[in-house]
């Protein structure tokens, strides 16, 4: 009786073990299991050359969202759209700038929200229609040094 005890003892604490370790991953990988509380905007840009699903969003350097899937625009081939969430205490104006910008000296790709002076919000599903792309600065010393510029 003592060893079934024993058993079902340290049985409990391995399940209690797992649990916290599961956890503790889901919480330091920042996933979302159960969908998370966002509402998505959309924005057409002529290049996001770099940026990646999962790059932050930001206003005044502050983390508001994420990149969650950049896709061709159907009715513009030559365009991607990128599908942001956008965390639901924020507010973000129907006249807001989105602009692909590069972090320190690895170039990590990220998007930048300037707000406008709007008193009208933007809704789930709603399309920011002021863009800036990603600079390119291959094609920029490109023109530099056949003197295109």
């Amino acid at each position: 009786m003592n060893m079934a005890k024993l058993e079902m003892t340290v049985g409990i604490f391995m399940l209690i073990g797992m649990l916290c370790l599961g956890y503790i991953s889901i919480k330091l990988g920042k996933l979302e299991i159960i969908g998370g509380d966002y509402y998505t905007v959309t924005a057409q840009f002529d290049s996001v050359s770099g940026l990646k699903p999962g790059a932050r969003i930001e206003i005044a350097g502050v983390e508001v969202g994420k990149v969650d899937r950049i896709t061709l625009d159907a009715k513009s081939d030559d365009q991607a759209l990128v599908y942001m969430k956008i965390k639901t205490g924020v507010k973000i104006t129907d006249d807001v700038i989105a602009s692909v910008r590069t972090s320190g000296i690895i170039g990590d790709k990220f998007i930048t929200l300037k707000q406008g002076g709007s008193d009208t919000f933007l809704k789930n599903n709603s399309k920011i229609t002021e863009t800036e792309s990603a600079i390119d600065i291959e094609e920029l010393v490109s023109k530099f040094i056949h003197g295109k510029v």
